[in-house]
């Protein structure tokens, strides 16, 4: 049983991995704004026609907690697709995977903080420090002549993906205080569909929707909808019942090291000694928060 759940993790943490490489070629189709709501809709009715007998379960105080968490998956969503527009999917992946540096640094404030967990220990600090360092070498090439960043040469695409690892962190925390009081069935339903419902009311405001229907654009969407979001939500939560969170936790790290596999295959995708360093920082602080056990589960952006 858990020879199983490592290797479906595996393989769900090399769809999410995959699936910056397929919405950066499916956004020459669509808008971000548009992806998202046709991927977050699709991925919902999927939901709902697998979990439909657990609506019946759905407790009104459960509708409001499962509008917050939506709330913060799509901020998540709608800064990480945006930033795709600018930037490459390995340095998007990269950024993204500092949600879990994020997550315990965001616990210092009480009012963030789910029940039962502590404030951050020494190694949450000293992997922020590592994957700052880490992104700064990522996204920010040197001076000429000096080992300096270049303020003026950052990518515009890397500082709107920082704003989705803060969502995703966010939605993490909110996860920790409504999963332990809702089955997640009823819970993938509730913020799946007010993702849904929340990209459809920002969708006005976030410049001019377009959706072409292509193949490139039906397969990015099945995937991104039903494999990674829908079966890969599935998936976590009965691998998160069987695994050790730690295990979990670093198994997802390897979500960008995909990411620039498949970007590198398809694309051609090349990281330069500066930024490549960058990446293994960021890994390193990714690891650093994470081997040290933390007292709430982790949790995935996906999840």
């Amino acid at each position: 049983m858990k020879a199983r759940a490592y290797l479906l993790m595996t393989l769900v943490v090399a769809v999410w991995g995959s699936t910056f490489v397929l919405i950066k070629s499916a956004l020459a189709d669509a808008s971000p704004a548009a992806f998202n709501l046709a991927r977050m809709t699709l991925a919902f009715a999927v939901l709902l026609a697998a979990y439909w007998q657990s609506l019946r379960q759905i407790k009104p105080w459960q509708v409001a907690a499962g509008a917050v968490v939506g709330l913060c998956l799509t901020a998540g969503y709608q800064f990480q697709t945006a930033g795709l527009l600018y930037t490459t999917p390995s340095r998007s992946a990269f950024i993204t995977g500092l949600v879990v540096v994020l997550v315990p640094l965001f616990c210092i404030v009480p009012a963030l903080r789910p029940p039962g967990a502590r404030m951050p220990r020494w190694n949450a600090f000293l992997g922020a420090a590592v994957a700052l360092v880490g992104i700064v070498l990522l996204t920010t090439p040197a001076e000429t002549g000096s080992l300096l960043p270049d303020w003026s040469a950052i990518n515009r695409g890397d500082l709107i993906t920082f704003g989705c690892s803060v969502g995703f962190a966010l939605h993490c925390l909110a996860l920790g205080r409504v999963s332990p009081r809702v089955d997640f069935r009823p819970l993938a339903l509730l913020q799946i569909g007010f993702c849904a419902v929340f990209m459809a009311i920002s969708l006005p405001f976030l410049g001019q929707p377009h959706l072409h229907l292509t193949p490139r654009l039906i397969g990015a969407l099945l995937i991104a909808a039903v494999l990674a979001t829908a079966a890969a939500f599935s998936i976590q939560s009965w691998a998160q019942s069987i695994l050790p969170p730690s295990h979990t936790a670093l198994l997802i790290t390897l979500e960008p090291v995909f990411a620039w596999i498949t970007s590198f295959i398809v694309l051609g995708e090349r990281l330069t000694r500066r930024p490549a360093a960058g990446a293994v920082l960021i890994l390193a602080g990714i690891a650093l928060t994470e081997l040290v056990p933390q007292t709430h589960p982790a949790t995935a952006h996906e999840g």
